[in-house]
């Protein structure tokens, strides 16, 4: 219903007493991922080489392509969005990259923090891999505030993280709502203090084959991805990284 966004985890970590993390080494191929830190700070790692330590209000953009590998260990209690967004075919088996960025990288313009994509003449420091917004929204008890869909975009979801509001239905926090496919302008009214992440896009015209970590828009694809991560997780454990 709302491709490319194919996947979103609203999770609440916490750090294991042997200082081992729950998201340890592990693969994707055909998607991004994109973490949003709410709360805390998580450790990370990834196959490009790429290591250091992601802050509340830091995010993190992995671009799997072709297949890829990538860590996290919390450092204390942590609360993260992590979205994943499938790639078109021409990125989709292309060489994995990563960005990570700190909060000071999405100003707040607003309620609106830009964390991929551009709106209302914002644009975020992640380039985009297809026509795509990803908006940090924090609205304050009896705001109201109007979305108003980039040229093109007819996908359109939120996800509550705390609060709730009218649209015109009532959502609150842990809820999702996706909205009719089309162009035009979303209204909220907050009932109270609320944040949410809101994401729109052009929807993603190709098939979505699914592995169990990744997505592709053929099977050959697919195919490739996983036998790509496959032989590099070989690879990580000869260098003692898995």
């Amino acid at each position: 219903m709302i491709k490319p966004f194919v996947f979103l985890d609203e999770a609440s970590i916490d750090a294991a007493p042997s200082g081992n993390s729950k998201l340890g080494w592990h693969p994707h191929s055909g998607i991004a991922t994109l973490t949003l830190m709410l709360e805390g700070s998580v450790s990370y790692a990834d196959s490009t080489g790429a290591k250091g330590v992601l802050s509340e209000g830091a995010v993190e953009w992995f671009q799997a392509g072709g297949g890829a590998w990538h860590a996290g260990a919390p450092m204390g209690p942590a609360k993260v969005y992590q979205l994943w967004v499938a790639l078109p075919p021409a990125l989709e088996t292309a060489p994995a990259t990563s960005r990570y960025l700190g909060p000071e990288n999405f100003p707040r313009r607003g309620p609106v923090r830009v964390i991929l994509g551009e709106w209302n003449g914002t644009t975020s420091p992640i380039p985009a891999p297809a026509p795509i917004t990803y908006l940090d929204v924090v609205l304050e008890a009896g705001e109201v505030w109007e979305f108003v869909p980039p040229r093109g975009h007819d996908v359109a979801w939120i996800a509550v993280h705390s609060g709730q509001l009218d649209v015109p239905e009532r959502v609150g926090a842990g809820e999702l709502a996706v909205f009719e496919q089309g162009e035009m302008p979303i209204v909220f009214h907050a009932q109270d203090h609320v944040r949410l992440v809101l994401g729109s896009a052009v929807k993603h015209p190709h098939e979505l084959v699914l592995g169990y970590y990744s997505v592709h828009s053929s099977t050959e694809a697919l195919e490739i991805g996983e036998r790509t991560y496959h032989e590099m997780g070989e690879a990580l454990k000869r260098e003692g990284r898995l």
